[in-house]
């Protein structure tokens, strides 16, 4: 089986990110910008893919992140990402902006993570990701929660994302976590490896079907000042 041309792209926090596999190749563009992403998510794909050589016709499946994060980012993530899927008429995968920071820490030598974004608003975004076959997996489901409800499940984990960084009592306070500075945010680079696998079992989506997953309940939902 020929390697596939994978496409993954992310601006559902501060950071945009691209990444492209093609012909077993990585190619990668990543930057915090905030507030920055709509203008400039279409000139850095087509700048990734110049540097692989190749164009949009060549890829075989597109990866989005499909949150959770900013309202702002994820749709800007997934309307892109359908955008580029139409035109190509190609499939498309979503991957949790979570699982993207677990994935980077389990091949940073992790076996058991907790995710955690700030969610503003008081809150943060949570998952609890375990190593499975070098993959990261959810246990249980993704949860946004006050800090004084963020629990371990685990006996011992890693801590990722800027959750920990808005409320740096939650890594004393909450047993058997090891702040692992080097990752705060997604990185489109570490959902190739999720992609991958979903093609792998078939489990790709139409573009039309491309959904975020806000995790908040997005009519209570409310844009702070400065905020995205």
């Amino acid at each position: 089986m020929m390697s596939q041309t994978i496409l993954a792209l992310d601006a559902s926090t501060e950071a945009l990110s691209i990444a492209l596999l093609h012909n077993d190749q990585e190619y990668h563009f990543f930057d915090v910008c905030p507030q920055q992403h709509a203008q400039r998510i279409l000139d850095e794909v087509d700048g990734v893919l110049k540097q692989a050589g190749c164009d949009i016709s060549d890829v075989d499946v597109i990866g989005y992140c499909q949150g959770p994060g900013s309202f702002t980012g994820v749709r800007i993530s997934v309307s892109v990402a359908q955008g580029l899927a139409f035109s190509a008429n190609i499939p498309v995968v979503g991957v949790s902006s979570l699982a993207m920071m677990a994935q980077q820490a389990i091949e940073q030598g992790a076996e058991r993570v907790v995710a955690a974004i700030d969610a503003r608003m008081g809150e943060v975004y949570l998952g609890a990701y375990e190593a499975v076959d070098g993959l990261a997996q959810l246990g249980g489901e993704q949860q946004v929660l006050k800090p004084e409800d963020v629990t371990n499940p685990f006996a011992d984990a890693v801590a990722v994302g800027t959750g920990w960084k808005t409320y740096p009592e939650l890594l004393t306070s909450v047993n058997g976590l090891e702040d692992m500075t080097t990752v705060t945010l997604p990185d489109s680079r570490y959902m190739l490896k999720h992609v991958a696998k979903s093609v792998e079992l078939g489990q790709t989506t139409s573009a039309a079907n491309a959904q975020p997953v806000y995790v908040r309940d997005t009519v209570t939902w409310k844009k702070l000042p400065g905020r995205e």
